[in-house]
């Protein structure tokens, strides 16, 4: 071997030093910390914003090296696109609210190929391609406590409309498929007349419920089940001089709908803690990743306290809906 042989050899062996000492890293820090990426359906929008200063909470409480940014819309494609550079990264988390848990599949799974640890939150991937989901509430006490809201509201009876989110959110197609059961098993009266989707946007849910007045003018309640339809919807009823008349409950944050639980519109709606969903999914990133993939019957979730694990399912479900009314509104800042 001549010299240039050799110091072509000795660099290819640096190179591959180099290399093998990357890879051994996990994606790591230099200091040893955790890299986590979380990505939620759109940035921007307080619910999400709510999720995000919980799970700084929690990186600056476990020293997690925390990316949390997602696309400006809702839109699965942007999600995508931004998961690849997040595995070029080869961080060692992706937690990961889906806007199509199908789409995304390939994409999360090839991430899990490479030594990933993927988990879902706020809306679940399909199973095979993550490895827990955080779940907010079951979806059944969530579609329960919706429709026994309007139920108390409007009597039990009359024709109501649901405003959803996008066709392609599992959460909330799961969320209305037990509304449905709960109405058709204890509220018989009560008729769901229209479901609309208007996406991730709060003016178009707006204008949307404004069209579904007009069409039905028998409505006696509106549900918006995601933290913009809602205070879409409960506008479009108190600019249609119907505050009080029509019922209005569903999912949103506490800061958004103060104002139409002050003015009467909206007298109970429902939501959890998104400040907590944010801070227990960076706690499971952690614990997942230490682990190695499969976690205990129990964990500790630091300020959370300890929570059950279902290993069969792959979930930490956080626990039952919060109900906000005029009495306790005043309570939450999020």
């Amino acid at each position: 071997m001549n010299l240039r042989q050799n110091a072509l050899f000795l660099a290819g062996l640096s190179a591959l030093a180099i290399c093998l000492a990357s890879c051994s890293s996990g994606g790591k820090t230099t200091d040893g910390k955790i890299r986590v990426g979380m990505m939620p359906k759109l940035i921007g929008i307080d619910f999400f914003n709510a999720c995000e200063k919980g799970a700084l909470e929690a990186a600056a409480e476990l020293e997690v090296e925390l990316t949390f940014d997602g696309p400006t819309v809702a839109d699965v494609t942007k999600q995508a696109e931004m998961l690849d550079t997040w595995i070029t990264r080869r961080l060692d988390v992706i937690a990961i609210a889906p806007n199509d848990k199908s789409a995304l599949s390939p994409t999360l799974r090839r991430a899990r190929s490479q030594g990933i640890k993927v988990l879902s939150w706020d809306a679940d991937a399909v199973e095979e391609s993550r490895d827990y989901f955080v779940n907010q509430a079951t979806y059944e006490s969530i579609g329960h406590v919706l429709v026994d809201i309007m139920a108390e509201q409007i009597g039990g009876s009359g024709e109501v409309v649901i405003v959803s989110g996008t066709h392609t959110a599992e959460n909330q197609k799961i969320w209305v498929s037990h509304m449905e059961e709960r109405i058709a098993s204890k509220y018989p009266d009560i008729q769901i007349v229209k479901t609309e989707y208007p996406g991730e946007d709060q003016s178009r849910a707006f204008s949307v419920t404004q069209d579904l007045l007009k069409t039905y003018p028998e409505l006696v309640g509106v549900f918006g089940i995601t933290s913009v339809s809602l205070p879409g919807a409960a506008e479009a009823v108190r600019q249609a001089g119907k505050s009080g008349e029509i019922a209005v409950t569903g999912l949103s944050t506490p800061n958004q709908m103060k104002q139409y639980v002050q003015d009467g519109t909206v007298k109970e709606f429902a939501l959890w803690s998104p400040v907590d969903l944010g801070y227990l999914t960076i706690h499971l990133s952690k614990l997942v990743h230490e682990s190695g993939g499969m976690l205990p019957a129990k964990i500790s979730a630091g300020r959370l306290g300890e929570l059950t694990v279902d290993n069969v399912a792959k979930m930490v479900v956080m626990g039952p809906p919060l109900r906000f009314t005029a009495e306790n509104i005043d309570e939450f800042d999020f």
